[in-house]
C-alpha cells in the first residue's frame, strides 16, 4: 500500500488485516439508489455485496452500505479488527462523532436553538440498526478515504453501488 497522509491516493488496497470498503449512490432526478461493500483480507478480495433502492437519498445509500458491511463482518469475521472505508464525511462523522451523542438524546438533535431543538434526525431507524451493528463488535473501525481518487477497493464499491443502482431503474 502507498498512501500520502494528505491525499490517501493509494495504489491497490491494505495488504495486512480485514479492510471494507462501503459506497453508496443515488441519482437526484430519479431518487434510484445503490449500495455496497467490498471486503478484502490481506489485499485479496474476500466477498461483496450490493443492492438498491427506490425513493432514497444519497446519506441513505451511504448509510446502507455501512449497515450491511458491518453486518456482513460481525457474520463473517466476528474476533478479527475490521476498518470499514467509507467516502462520506457525513457518515464517518455519523458513526465516531455523532452517533454517541444522538443515541444519548433518544435519536434527536438537541440544539441551543428553540426552532432546531429536539428534531429527530434523518434515517433515524437506519442510524439506529447501524448503531447495534458497530456496538456488537468493538473490533471495527470506521475511517474516510477519498472518493474517486484511485483507491482500489472504494472504486470497486462505487462501481457495484451504482450497479446495485441500475437495478431499479423502470423499464
Amino acid at each position: 500500500m502507498e498512501a500520502t497522509e494528505s491525499s490517501q491516493t493509494w495504489i491497490g488496497v491494505p495488504r495486512q488485516g480485514l479492510h471494507v470498503f462501503a459506497d453508496g449512490c443515488c441519482e437526484p432526478r430519479s431518487s434510484q439508489g445503490g449500495w455496497a461493500f467490498v471486503a478484502y483480507r490481506n489485499g485479496v478480495e474476500l466477498a461483496f455485496s450490493f443492492g438498491g433502492s427506490l425513493n432514497s437519498t444519497n446519506n441513505t445509500m451511504e448509510l446502507l452500505s455501512l449497515f450491511n458491511a458491518a453486518d456482513w463482518i460481525n457474520r463473517e469475521s466476528t474476533n478479527e479488527r475490521a476498518t470499514v472505508w467509507l467516502d462520506s464525511i457525513y457518515a464517518v462523522k455519523g458513526c465516531n462523532i455523532w452517533r454517541p451523542i444522538w443515541k444519548n438524546n433518544g435519536w434527536r438533535k438537541v440544539r441551543a436553538n428553540a426552532k432546531a431543538r429536539n428534531r429527530k434526525i434523518a434515517d433515524a431507524e437506519l442510524w439506529q440498526n447501524v448503531d447495534r451493528e458497530l456496538s456488537r463488535n468493538p473490533l471495527i473501525t470506521i475511517a474516510w478515504c477519498k472518493g474517486h481518487s484511485g483507491i482500489d477497493g472504494n472504486e470497486r464499491a462505487d462501481k457495484l453501488a451504482d450497479q446495485g443502482r441500475r437495478s431499479f431503474l423502470k423499464t
